[in-house]
């Protein structure tokens, strides 16, 4: 079963984890990619749901609620997800399973013993996990604390002595600063960290400015040591400016748009006057 590894023209990689077990995987792909992972008999994934694109026939898909989700009820109220699926080999020969990223994004193997068995990633970042991998996901509903510190951005905690795959949108950048060294990134643009980095949050201008204002306004002051993973395109600025092509009125394209506008407020206001004149009579 290990001919699907060896027909791309991409060698493996392998991880060991603590208890010397070896584990094959493949990382294809550029722009959206794919991690192949090798499964030997009764080994097991855990991948956030809908991100399965292919698995072998001995390998077993099972839907499973995580109890470690802090934020649980709340999260799903949100429309988050609770739940993860496990992929095992049920079989008695090696088995593959395909993780497809979820957009347009690198992904990152991240063995979690290098980096002292936690990282802070952005929400949704998780993937896929090798071995005793734990995925907290808080919710915050008070604003005050929206952007105050490192887990008021970074949603979601990995902790464990496996290996995680995380997403990142565009190009990633792998930053290993030195004790000390100082470095500001946007916000959005950190995909993880690990604890041993200082996270200090910077407003860049009047409050008024980052209410009102466009995007880089909130910067994040990271103080070494430590290695920091850094995307290029966030997926939440991607689906922004989607959107914005989509929705956003062109006069050249629609010049009934203002027009339209106009009828809406001009009816509205005569439902309203309607309204208060019936009224007093």
């Amino acid at each position: 079963m290990a001919a699907p590894f060896f027909s791309t023209p991409f060698q493996p990689f392998v991880y060991q984890s603590p208890q010397d077990a070896v584990t094959p995987f493949q990382i294809l792909g550029s722009e959206a990619q794919i991690v192949q992972i090798m499964l030997k008999p009764q080994e097991k994934v855990i991948a956030k749901p809908g991100t399965m694109c292919y698995m072998s026939g001995s390998v077993q898909m099972e839907n499973v609620y995580a109890p470690e989700n802090e934020a649980g009820v709340l999260q799903w109220l949100f429309g988050k997800t609770v739940t993860s699926i496990v992929l095992q080999n049920k079989g008695s020969a090696d088995g593959f399973i395909g993780i497809a990223a979820p957009s347009l994004a690198r992904i990152i193997p991240i063995d979690l013993a290098i980096f002292g068995g936690e990282m802070l990633c952005q929400a949704d970042a998780f993937l896929c996990s090798i071995n005793d991998v734990k995925i907290n996901n808080t919710v915050d509903p008070r604003a005050r604390n929206a952007i105050a510190s490192a887990e008021g951005f970074l949603r979601q905690k990995i902790s464990g002595q496996g290996l995680a795959f995380v997403v990142g949108g565009g190009s990633v950048v792998q930053k290993n600063l030195d004790v000390g060294e100082v470095l500001s990134v946007d916000v959005s643009s950190i995909v993880a960290l690990p604890a041993s980095v200082n996270v200090q949050i910077k407003y860049n201008g009047p409050m008024r400015r980052v209410v009102f204002g466009g995007e880089n306004l909130v910067t994040a002051v990271l103080t070494g040591p430590g290695i920091v993973f850094i995307q290029s395109m966030p997926f939440h600025r991607l689906s922004q400016r989607i959107a914005r092509s989509v929705t956003s009125p062109n006069m050249r394209e629609n010049p009934k748009f203002f027009l339209q506008i106009a009828i809406f407020f001009f009816l509205a206001y005569v439902v309203i006057v309607s309204s208060l004149i019936l009224t007093d009579i």
